[in-house]
């Protein structure tokens, strides 16, 4: 690969402090740990040789929903410093970069060259080294798989082993245990990715409404075979007469005009819990749903509106109230999509709807990873306000659902499943544990595996 290296981020390391830290959905609470803040890779190293045994875990943007980049009461190497491009080929866009590069450094350095990320999520302010330890998914899942699928090889740094080079071929359960990982079998010092060519910053954008779970999986299939990203937007206040919308595109050949970004505002502070309740968001629902399905034909819109709409406002999970909010990410297999409407009438009943509702419908690409979420069936995800055991309640509820059905939930989305659900949702996860670093540890693992 040519020695093409950029540096985004060449700063002096800081020294280790104790800092509390949240999640991006704030709940639980921002929990303190001892941060470590290296700028090299060789700190690094002497970081994970002194640390004790199962007290560190990587740390990036922060935008895990749950505690799965948390680590209360222990240690957390802050990877945002190791942020450098080290490499790139111009002719493949094979491009070489350290774990803690964002999204958005790709984006803003290689989108104007002609290149384009393979998979994203719904987010650019995550991390290579983050996209990799959740085997991020994207609107392209069904044609494209994950983004472990597109990482053809990484260096991870280990407390006991230094650092491993892993690909398929070399290591290749070590990399296989990276890949949706959760960051438990080192730190991603390094990785190669294959980015994708693209002639601009252009999508052709289409909008279809559905008014039924089978109108959404008939549309959706049908989508799939011409438009490499699709997502629908569901009413989650609907209950079982289910309508939402479904986004659909492609790259667009047009590359002459130029793209404005727009930068949103920011919200200063916590908005009162009060204006988040069902009589809100059920207008909001139906005025969304109204407004977007009078829609028709092909739209050109930017890249940015397209795949991070919400990225347009800063700093949007303020928009829960000081208690935060819950994601709630689950896949339940076709065969059982008869569970989706038991799913929303539990929602609808308990009055407290999201206005954030998404399902997609996943491809069939084997997992990249030995934990990697995405397998065939449909995927929902819902955000609720925190407003304690009455939400906790309703977690419980949809569990149920999603354990009947032979469903999983998301380890990045989540914030409180039980042991016995993730058992259900990574019934071979015991073959992981000799992957895991011995100083490695997070407060979603002791959760899960370790119980109450």
């Amino acid at each position: 690969m040519p020695a093409e290296a950029a540096a985004i981020g060449r700063k002096r390391s800081l020294a280790a402090s104790t800092d509390r830290l949240a999640s991006w959905g704030r709940y639980p609470k921002g929990t303190h740990a001892h941060v470590h803040k290296p700028a090299w890779n060789d700190e690094l190293a002497g970081i994970l040789k002194a640390a004790p045994p199962a007290s560190l875990l990587p740390y990036g943007l922060g935008r895990s929903y749950g505690d799965s980049c948390l680590n209360t009461d222990r240690e957390l190497v802050d990877c945002r410093r190791l942020n450098r491009i080290l490499g790139f080929d111009e002719s493949t866009g094979m491009l070489r970069c350290e774990g803690g590069v964002s999204f958005a450094d790709i984006i803003g350095v290689f989108l104007p060259k002609g290149w384009f990320l393979p998979v994203t999520p719904g987010t650019q302010f995550v991390t290579v080294g983050g996209a990799i330890a959740n085997d991020v998914h994207g609107k392209n899942h069904h044609c494209a798989g994950t983004f472990g699928d597109h990482v053809h090889q990484l260096g991870l740094l280990r407390s006991n082993d230094g650092l491993v080079v892993c690909s398929r071929e070399e290591n290749p359960q070590m990399f296989r245990a990276t890949i949706g990982g959760l960051g438990l079998t080192g730190v991603i010092a390094w990785a190669d990715i294959q980015l994708r060519r693209v002639a601009g910053p252009w999508i052709d954008a289409e909008l279809a409404p559905f008014q039924s779970l089978s109108g959404f999986v008939d549309l959706s299939q049908k989508s799939n075979g011409h438009f490499e990203y699709t997502v629908a937007w569901l009413d989650c206040f609907a209950g079982r007469n289910l309508r939402g919308i479904l986004f659909r595109g492609n790259h667009s050949a047009e590359s002459a005009k130029k793209l404005r970004l727009k930068r949103g505002p920011k919200l200063p502070f916590n908005l009162p819990a009060w204006l988040l309740n069902r009589y809100s968001v059920r207008a909001f629902n139906s005025v969304y749903y109204r407004a977007h399905a009078a829609k028709k034909g092909s739209t050109l819109v930017g890249y940015d509106s397209f795949f991070y709409p919400l990225d347009s406002v800063r700093q949007w999970n303020l928009l829960y109230g000081k208690q935060g909010f819950l994601q709630y990410q689950c896949v339940i297999p076709e065969s059982n999509v008869d569970a989706f409407p038991e799913l929303l009438a539990r929602i609808a009943r308990s009055g407290m709807g999201s206005f954030l509702g998404v399902l997609k419908q996943f491809g069939s690409a084997p997992p990249a990873g030995m934990l990697s979420f995405p397998r065939p069936g449909l995927t929902l995800a819902l955000d609720f306000a925190m407003r304690g055991e009455r939400t906790l309640q309703l977690m419980r509820s949809l569990d149920d659902v999603v354990l009947r059905s032979g469903g999983a939930l998301y380890p990045a989305k989540d914030a409180r499943m039980s042991p016995a659900l993730f058992e259900a949702s990574f019934p071979r996860w015991r073959s992981f544990l000799p992957w895991i670093d011995p100083k490695m540890s997070s407060s979603f693992w002791r959760r899960v595996t370790e119980g109450p």
